[in-house]
């Protein structure tokens, strides 16, 4: 037996009580089954996914959503105790670099890499499927897995992306020569990727670069500088932004290059890990400082277009760092869901104390939004990689829409249910701790809230993404009313009258915003970008939550996503008077936190409550 295997098996034995939760005070959620635990997520996936391809994946998920609440989550509370080592010789004193790993954090690598396949299963067959998995099946595993680590799923992330980019701006022979260990699902033979842009004095402000790029005119360049922040700092293979020589200053003058780190005859290329951080989160996974002197880089693309191209790259890991962001808010609401049904205070079961269940409700609202925000862009990305120029356009908006604020929620969301659980939640045995850290870096990573903010008002004005995002919300909305839509009559058909005010309200604020963002095009209202970009936020996940709640509503009779729909517009988007108590009902909340059908009738009832102005 392996020493993470003794360690597991020993934690196990000391997590697991001798009598049943009932007979201890303090409960222990260890061994959840986090895919049984999300009836949200499984009421959702046949909006989304292809009937044959759910019952294909349907024992993966079931198999999976156990070990998540149980072997996994240890191993990345191992993996995050004890970080990786940088290693600068060997015992016999020769000159050779590796960071060393956890057991633990090997094992987890094997369920992404090998198992799951989470890297390739958009480039090639995977889990016994005959062809590529559209990005939905790709997003929801991340989704699932950072439900138990997080930081692992970076290097999966841009072990994709990077592929994607090679494919997409890559001349054949690198294509060639990387792809199919890129996109390989044994750990032997893997090639896996990072994106190295950061230096310390070019960090959001990437047209500060300073590291040269000199051609040596064999196909081959020479690349010399420093990049501050390289995460999975040991990749095989690294997308590299250099400045080639005589190139002007700024964004224009950036090229976009494949780093690899042994050459072709073996050798090891010419650049250092300096160090490794110590961070405050994703403390598993190796994030380090790397200094170039000379080392052998290759080309990607034209030479003038190397941010553009990169930026492809950073998209496809920004809507990965939302969906994984979304993932966490999700282990937080299930664990602080667990506690309040386990357990007593004062002689009553927390779930039955007022403001317990008001601090649930909160939890699981933004909660709500992130999955169906991160479900719902995934659709889209299928859509416009299919050639679909207007889904291309949504996309441009969606993805910075998606990323400003599902991951500041999820700073929110881990920090609430690290208090549900209370002094037991600020121990690291239990994991809130370890999720509320690494959920920080979700709004730093791939561009701060600024940045990403101010991305969201450029797609709309300069990337023409606006008005195509709002024709895509319109037809949404259509299906919410039961009006014809290009969905089509069938679906349309999901809506109906009683839901108009609804999609009316919907509609009203799309108007609104549709104007405010009009305006932002101006570089005097730049101050206001944030509080729109979280506007627009809101105003598409109440038309993604209602546009799922009324076709699930006519499949199961469950219509919780259009009354969640509802909530998002009365306690996220209308005018918000702080000495006004807004109460919602009891039992419909309390029902929303059991995972409960709420019926037509009481979906009707709130709907007339919250927008109808009633208490």
């Amino acid at each position: 037996m392996t020493a993470v295997a003794d360690s597991q098996t020993e934690s196990a034995q000391a997590q697991t009580p001798a009598a049943s939760t009932w007979d201890w005070p303090v409960p222990d959620s260890f061994g959840i089954d986090r895919y049984a635990d999300d009836r949200s997520l499984r009421s959702l996936l046949p909006l989304y996914l292809d009937a044959d391809l759910l019952a294909h994946l349907q024992p993966v998920l079931e198999d999976l959503g156990p070990r998540l609440g149980g072997e996994m989550d240890e191993w990345a509370h191992l993996a995050d105790t004890n970080p990786p080592v940088l290693r600068h010789r060997t015992r016999s004193g020769r000159d050779h670099q590796w960071i060393e790993v956890h057991p633990a954090y090997r094992e987890l690598q094997k369920v992404a890499f090998e198992q799951l396949g989470m890297h390739a299963m958009s480039h090639r067959p995977v889990l016994g499927w005959d062809k590529p998995m559209p990005p939905l099946v790709k997003y929801m595993f991340f989704y699932l897995f950072a439900q138990a680590e997080f930081g692992l799923e970076c290097p999966v992330s841009m072990t994709d992306a990077l592929t994607r980019t090679l494919r997409k701006f890559g001349d054949q022979e690198l294509i060639d020569r990387y792809l199919p260990t890129m996109t390989s699902v044994s750990l032997d033979t893997l090639t896996q990727g990072a994106m190295f842009m950061t230096e310390q004095d070019a960090g959001s402000d990437v047209g500060r670069a300073t590291t040269h790029a000199a051609d040596n005119g064999d196909g081959t360049w020479s690349l010399t500088g420093e990049k501050w922040f390289c995460s999975n700092a040991d990749a095989d293979v690294t997308m590299i932004l250099a400045r080639p020589e005589g190139a002007p200053r700024g964004i224009k003058g950036i090229g976009l290059f494949l780093l690899p780190k042994t050459l072709p005859d073996g050798t090891r290329n010419s650049y250092r890990i300096v160090r490794l951080k110590d961070k405050l989160g994703t403390r598993s996974m190796p994030s380090g400082e790397v200094s170039l002197s000379g080392a052998t880089a290759y080309l990607v693309g034209d030479v003038g277009q190397g941010f553009k191209q990169m930026a492809d790259m950073v998209n496809s890991s920004r809507l990965s760092n939302a969906v994984r962001s979304a993932g966490m808010m999700r282990r937080a609401l299930g664990e602080s869901r667990y506690v309040c049904t386990h357990r007593e205070a004062f002689g009553t079961l927390l779930l039955d104390l007022p403001l317990q269940r008001r601090q649930l409700s909160k939890l699981l609202l933004p909660t709500e939004q992130g999955l169906s925000m991160s479900l719902h862009t995934a659709r889209v990305f299928e859509r416009a990689d299919a050639g679909d120029d207007e889904a291309a356009a949504v996309l441009r908006i969606l993805t910075p829409i998606i990323k400003v604020r599902t991951t500041r929620e999820a700073r929110t969301v881990t920090a609430d249910a690290m208090e549900v659980r209370g002094g037991v939640g600020y121990i690291e045995e239990y994991g809130d701790a370890r999720t509320f850290r690494d959920a920080q870096l979700g709004s730093i990573w791939e561009g701060t809230t600024n940045i990403v903010a101010l991305d969201v008002v450029r797609a709309a004005h300069r990337s023409s993404a606006l008005k195509p995002l709002m024709a895509y919300l319109d037809d949404l909305i259509a299906v919410v009313a039961g009006r014809g839509a290009k969905g089509g009559v069938a679906e349309a058909a999901a809506g109906s009258a009683v839901l108009a005010p609804l999609a009316d309200e919907l509609e009203r604020y799309a108007g609104e915003l549709l104007h405010a963002l009009e305006m932002l095009g101006d570089k005097a209202n730049e101050a206001q970008a944030r509080q729109i970009s979280t506007a627009l936020y809101c105003l598409c996940s109440a038309v993604f939550l209602a546009w799922e709640g009324v076709q699930i509503g006519a499949r199961t009779g469950d219509w919780s996503r259009v009354v969640l729909a509802t909530m998002v517009i009365r306690h996220r988007l209308q005018p918000q008077d702080p000495l006004r108590v807004v109460e919602d009902p009891d039992d419909l909340v309390r029902s929303l936190i059991l995972q409960e059908t709420v019926n037509r009738e009481q979906a009707v009832d709130y709907l007339g409550v919250a927008l109808g102005g009633g208490k």
